[in-house]
């Protein structure tokens, strides 16, 4: 009995890779908003009926796609970051930043997937989050033993900011001042609109190289979110 259910868990992980599989080729082909569980089904040789057993909707293959493709973006700036976990605050900064880059790069559809446009009629689900904040969670961790250590430079902000400032600053890493939450969160964004103009081509004929261009801009990001001391690393 036990071999029998281990043979179906074996054949529906491989039935649920096969989906994901052809979904990624059709995004890759005609985009996430055309994305088509019955188109799917066709090209895996499966009658929709089948295929609903494993995904009910497509909104439900999509959030599945979402969540993979975060956990991967995730799973590269982290091992990036452990080959760099002794070096300065400021040096990790950048090898984070420049592993999203690499990854994003690499993973063009799935970057667009997660970072581009809205799928119409598309709303990503709680269970999301988890996967989407490795990346800025690594960030966060970064600053803030840059805080613990030898601190961190402070901006000043306007006061209609303020409290608003805090909020952030309560619901993203209370230990953090929210003078240090406000620039953090920008760079955050500011990081992925960089990667997104390179993948999506508006660096063309702009920026011809890209790999100095991006860590000199992920270090001026650094600086931004007060990684401004010797001891955090090398001048950008």
């Amino acid at each position: 009995m036990s071999t029998a259910r281990g043979a179906r868990a074996r054949a529906r992980i491989e039935v649920t890779a096969a989906i994901k599989d052809e979904a990624r080729r059709q995004l890759a082909a005609d985009g996430a908003a055309k994305l088509s569980l019955r188109a799917v089904a066709r090209e895996l040789g499966m009658v929709s009926s089948a295929l609903y057993r494993y995904f009910p909707s497509r909104d439900d293959l999509l959030t599945a796609l979402i969540i993979d493709a975060y956990n991967s973006l995730g799973e590269a700036a982290e091992s990036a970051h452990s080959a760099v976990a002794d070096d300065a605050p400021r040096d990790r900064w950048i090898a984070v930043c420049a592993a999203a880059r690499r990854w994003a790069l690499e993973h063009p559809h799935e970057y667009a997937l997660i970072y581009g446009s809205p799928v119409p009629g598309y709303v990503a689900p709680q269970e999301t989050v988890p996967a989407a904040a490795r990346v800025g969670l690594l960030l966060i961790d970064i600053v803030r033993d840059a805080h613990r250590g030898k601190g961190v430079a402070r901006i000043k902000l306007s006061a209609e900011l303020t409290v608003e400032a805090r909020r952030m600053s309560a619901d993203l890493a209370p230990d953090l001042p929210p003078e240090v939450i406000v620039p953090l969160v920008a760079a955050w964004a500011q990081l992925y609109g960089l990667i997104g103009f390179e993948v999506f081509g508006q660096f063309n004929r702009v920026v011809e190289d890209r790999e100095p261009f991006f860590r000199q801009a992920a270090g001026r990001l650094a600086h931004e979110v007060g990684l401004v001391y010797p001891e955090q690393g090398a001048t950008a």
